[in-house]
């Protein structure tokens, strides 16, 4: 079955995966992408956006249509630690004895709702889970599944009563995805698929509903691990690498690309960004239907890997410079290997 899945089944799986969220996320088709790319590169994804504009929608839609395990934590300053791991509890039954109860992390797909509505003890909670794929509660270190991502949500515009996440965990996302307004006529369509989807759930509440037989089967998981093992048979050429390296390299020395990034850049990216910039740049590929890394791969996803990895300084911000901008001007001023 694997062997299949690998000459084949896994593409179509994965293609099946991106239309069915294309159904349910209408005028996000770049979102719907970055998340796909994000579950395969095996990666944290933070989407950002304004109240609105289907941050959860999105999440949901990938977790419905793959066969996963899906839990949402809603972070809120009252959460503790322990209501994100799980925590050791005593049964008085068979002597009496500890066990650990998990908690909602233990899931392949988590979403984290507005995660900087909590404070830094339960940020730090996630940081072990997203960098070794365990949780170590009282001593003992527990594993989560094989397939799991971290997708977590914030709002950009409401700032009080939150918690900035620090830098070392923003590192370990993945990718940082932005969600903006749909293009008009997406959003009448948009208008047109909530109606419908009132008017089934209001049948389906009364029985009149289509039977649950005739909903297409979720994509198995296989697909996903399938997917990961083409994705790392795809070449990345020398000059590719030192390309990706390059543009890295730029955010920390600046210097040597004119005066508004030595203005703009206080702190730049880590090793993490070149890692990212390699497995996003290969899955890119990837779903393009290419067995090699070009150039468009790296620039298209370099604003989403590098935007939460750079540190502004004060004058850029007095300026109004966005890290997109940042972004845009060190893509512009590496040379193209």
């Amino acid at each position: 079955m694997a062997m299949q899945m690998e000459t084949g089944e896994a593409r179509a799986g994965i293609e099946a995966l991106g239309a069915r969220m294309g159904e349910a996320i209408i005028g996000q088709r770049e979102v719907v992408e970055r998340l796909i790319i994000g579950l395969l590169a095996n990666g944290n994804l933070i989407v950002e956006g304004l109240p609105g504009l289907a941050k959860t929608r999105a999440i949901k839609a990938l977790a419905k249509n793959l066969d996963c395990d899906f839990s949402r934590i809603q972070f809120t300053p009252d959460l503790l630690p322990a209501d994100v791991t799980g925590t050791e509890v005593y049964h008085q039954g068979e002597g009496g004895a500890f066990r650990f109860e998990p908690g909602p992390i233990f899931a392949n797909i988590v979403l984290a709702d507005e995660i900087n509505r909590a404070p830094a003890k339960v940020q730090a909670a996630l940081l072990e889970a997203m960098e070794e794929r365990q949780v170590t509660v009282a001593g003992k270190t527990h594993a989560l599944p094989p397939l799991f991502m971290v997708m977590a949500t914030q709002n950009p515009i409401e700032q009080e009563g939150t918690y900035p996440l620090p830098e070392a965990q923003m590192d370990r996302f993945l990718m940082h995805v932005m969600i903006t307004y749909p293009p008009v006529d997406d959003e009448v369509e948009v208008i047109r698929l909530v109606r419908r989807e009132e008017i089934a759930a209001t049948a389906a509440k009364d029985g009149e509903g289509a039977p649950a037989a005739s909903k297409s089967a979720p994509v198995p998981q296989e697909a996903v691990f399938a997917a990961r093992r083409e994705i790392g048979g795809i070449h990345v050429a020398e000059a590719m690498e030192h390309y990706m390296a390059d543009l890295v390299n730029a955010t920390r020395a600046p210097a040597a690309f004119g005066n508004d990034l030595v203005r703009w850049i206080e702190v730049g990216a880590s090793p993490r960004a070149s890692l990212a910039l390699d497995r996003c740049g290969r899955t890119r590929a990837w779903l393009a239907g290419r067995d090699y890394v070009d150039p468009e791969d790296v620039r298209a996803i370099a604003p989403d890997v590098l935007r939460h990895r750079l540190k502004l300084t004060y004058e850029a911000q007095g300026e109004g410079v966005s890290p997109d901008a940042v972004v845009a001007e060190v893509v512009r001023q590496v040379a193209l290997p």
